[in-house]
């Protein structure tokens, strides 16, 4: 794992402002927010975690969102569907 992926989860895990390169952790009340490259990626409101590939299927987001604890994220190679928690995900693009 990359360490600003140590880093912006730590910061995310945390509920702490963090931005380094491409990354960022922005609190806002009982959110928090992961964006890479300007986009949502992770949110978590009131202890609810939400994941969202921001509109990119890139390892950079796949590692990002790896890296929150429970969310394991991968694409069969086969055929490129995307894969979360052993599940297919929709909506992604």
């Amino acid at each position: 794992m990359r360490k600003i992926t140590e880093q912006s989860i730590s910061a995310f895990n945390n509920n702490k402002a963090f931005n380094s390169g491409n990354t960022a952790v922005y609190v806002d009340g009982n959110n928090t927010l992961l964006r890479l490259h300007g986009n949502l990626i992770a949110k978590k409101e009131a202890g609810a975690l939400s994941i969202s590939c921001g509109g990119w299927m890139s390892n950079t987001t796949k590692e990002r969102l790896n890296g929150l604890d429970g969310v394991s994220i991968y694409q069969k190679k086969d055929n490129g569907i995307l894969m979360v928690n052993y599940g297919r995900v929709t909506g992604f693009k």
